[in-house]
């Protein structure tokens, strides 16, 4: 006796879109700038010596790269000497933020959230992907929830077959 089963694929006829936030990973490299390299002694800046070390310094290297410019040392360092780094560092990187590699992504991501059309997604049940080759920061999703929630039908986080609630509108 010959008893062919068919196979149902639940997800696929779920009507669940699935968003992967990688999709808004910003391109170009990463560079971080630590200005504890321009600390007299690794203890405090002095003013003629980062003006001398500005008008030396190769700028160019900076094209097209996304800047982070921080400081890892134990030191008060005057917001004018960010400004004055970020000033020359302006026409050569693609984008520059004040902090770490982790303030960095973030505002990245954010800028092409912002980008982003959203109306797709009018009235979908919506997975936002939970997992992937690239690093999303915990912020894109946030950004993402803020996003969507007003206009999606259903939220949920993780991959079609496993996913947790986060909004449902209450039609």
């Amino acid at each position: 006796m010959d008893i062919q089963e068919n196979i149902i694929n639940k997800v696929a006829q779920s009507g669940l879109v699935t968003l992967d936030p990688a999709a808004f990973y910003p391109e170009g490299e990463r560079v971080i700038y630590d200005i504890k390299d321009n600390l007299f002694h690794g203890l405090m800046l002095r003013e003629k010596d980062l003006r001398d070390f500005i008008k030396e310094h190769d700028f160019t290297q900076y094209q097209g790269k996304n800047v982070g410019i921080t400081c890892t040392a134990d030191a008060i360092v005057p917001t004018w000497a960010y400004m004055l780094l970020a000033n020359r560092m302006a026409p050569y990187a693609r984008e520059i933020v004040f902090g770490d590699a982790g303030v960095l992504e973030t505002v990245l991501f954010e800028k092409e959230i912002a980008k982003a059309d959203f109306e797709q997604y009018a009235g979908q049940r919506i997975v936002l992907k939970g997992c992937g080759d690239i690093a999303v920061p915990v912020s894109a999703y946030v950004e993402l929830t803020k996003k969507l929630t007003p206009i999606v039908k259903s939220l949920m986080f993780g991959e079609p077959c496993s996913t947790v609630p986060i909004y449902k509108r209450k039609d």
